[in-house]
């Protein structure tokens, strides 16, 4: 057996578990709270909106279908819609308009004020989702951005930021999909266990959980 590559599975295993009890000794409190806006978000009507490149347009369509089908439990599907995998809008706008509008073109078009949208950017500096925030909050939709160390430009543009310290862009991707799989067990249980937990919220003009 080769000692180098233990060595290095054995690394990358220990290096990603302390950023992530890191990440989430400090974000606790802020993730909890952001499940039971996103099912505060659902129970009033609104859908959740997904988008990200290349891995994390991945991770968009990963956490869109634990919605739309189920996470854990059995129960009713929930709306969330990953703007990374309709290849003729993305195709189309890209062609017309250039891959920067990719996804504010589908904001526009599908984003409503109540609506959330989760925009994942390691580098926090991606074009196609600045403008796409750019475009949620023209609409009133709530934006959460899940990014890397510093937060990048989007973070200005986000109303709730969650980054993760990490050098690794690998190592950061790792920790957004378990912060993803936390959010929608959270809003699961919300929705389904705890549902009287949400009826503060969900009289005309209540203000969401703070």
């Amino acid at each position: 057996m080769n000692d180098k590559a233990i060595a290095s599975v054995l690394d990358h295993a220990e290096t990603g578990a302390d950023l992530r009890r890191r990440f989430f000794e400090k974000e606790a409190a802020a993730i909890a709270l952001l499940g039971k806006r996103m099912a505060v978000t659902i129970a009033r009507g609104n859908k959740i909106l997904l988008c990200g490149n290349g891995g994390s347009a991945a991770d968009a369509q990963h956490l869109a279908a634990e919605f739309v089908n189920r996470f854990v439990m059995d129960r009713p599907p929930l709306p969330a819609i990953a703007l990374t995998t309709d290849t003729s809008a993305l195709t189309a706008i890209g062609n017309d308009f250039g891959f920067s509008l990719v996804f504010a073109k589908q904001v526009q078009a599908l984003g409503k004020a109540g609506d959330m949208l989760i925009a994942l950017s390691t580098s926090g500096n991606s074009e196609n989702i600045l403008l796409a925030l750019e475009a949620a909050r023209e609409r009133s939709v709530t934006t959460l951005g899940l990014t890397g160390k510093g937060g990048g430009k989007m973070a200005a543009l986000c109303d709730i930021v969650l980054a993760v310290e990490g050098e690794s862009t690998a190592l950061v991707q790792e920790v957004h999909i378990t912060v993803g799989h936390v959010l929608c067990g959270l809003t699961d249980y919300y929705l389904f266990e705890n549902v009287a937990a949400l009826a503060p919220y969900l009289a005309d003009n209540a203000r969401m959980p703070e």
